[in-house]
């Protein structure tokens, strides 16, 4: 039976793991096989103790400071899932190109880096939004509002920018 600080741990492994966007199995590829993700998932489970070292090592894999993944201090990161950031690609073909010509472009470069061709939505970074906020000149909140209003971003995506 794990105890509650390997549980914990694991915790905060996970929600680092996940809001980098991360599977189990996107972990063990990001890392050419160093990182196993039964290996992880135990980990994340508390079923399995990590030693120190290993913890330097996932930590320093995630590129977060060792103390992001040790409970019981106050961590400066959410410990749940980032609110997704999810384009309705559908209703942004529906848009005029000068108003939306700008993050069709951007939309249509990241679904080309991702071979990614739904067609239906697309899930981008806080990054993305950052950088779409300059080429609109506007702030990240701003900007969501925008999308919003247009129909491109859920209602959810504000809280995704309350978390910058």
């Amino acid at each position: 039976m794990p105890s509650d600080y390997a549980k914990s741990l694991g915790a905060r492994l996970r929600a680092i793991r996940t809001q980098q966007g991360l599977s189990l199995h996107g972990v063990e590829e990001k890392s050419r096989g160093r990182w196993k993700a039964v290996v992880v998932g135990s980990y994340e489970r508390g079923d399995r103790a990590v030693t120190v070292q290993k913890l330097a090592e996932l930590a320093d894999f995630y590129g977060v400071p060792v103390s992001e993944l040790l409970p019981g201090g106050s961590a400066p990161s959410p410990l749940g899932p980032t609110p997704k950031l999810v384009i309705d690609l559908e209703r942004l073909a529906q848009l005029p190109k000068e108003k939306a010509g700008a993050l069709a472009r951007y939309a249509a470069t990241i679904q080309s880096q991702r071979g990614d061709y739904n067609g239906k939505v697309l899930s981008i970074r806080q990054e993305d939004l950052r950088s779409l906020a300059v080429i609109y000149d506007k702030s990240p909140t701003e900007l969501t509002e925008e999308l919003i209003t247009w129909g491109v971003l859920d209602a959810e995506a504000r809280r995704a920018v309350e978390s910058f």
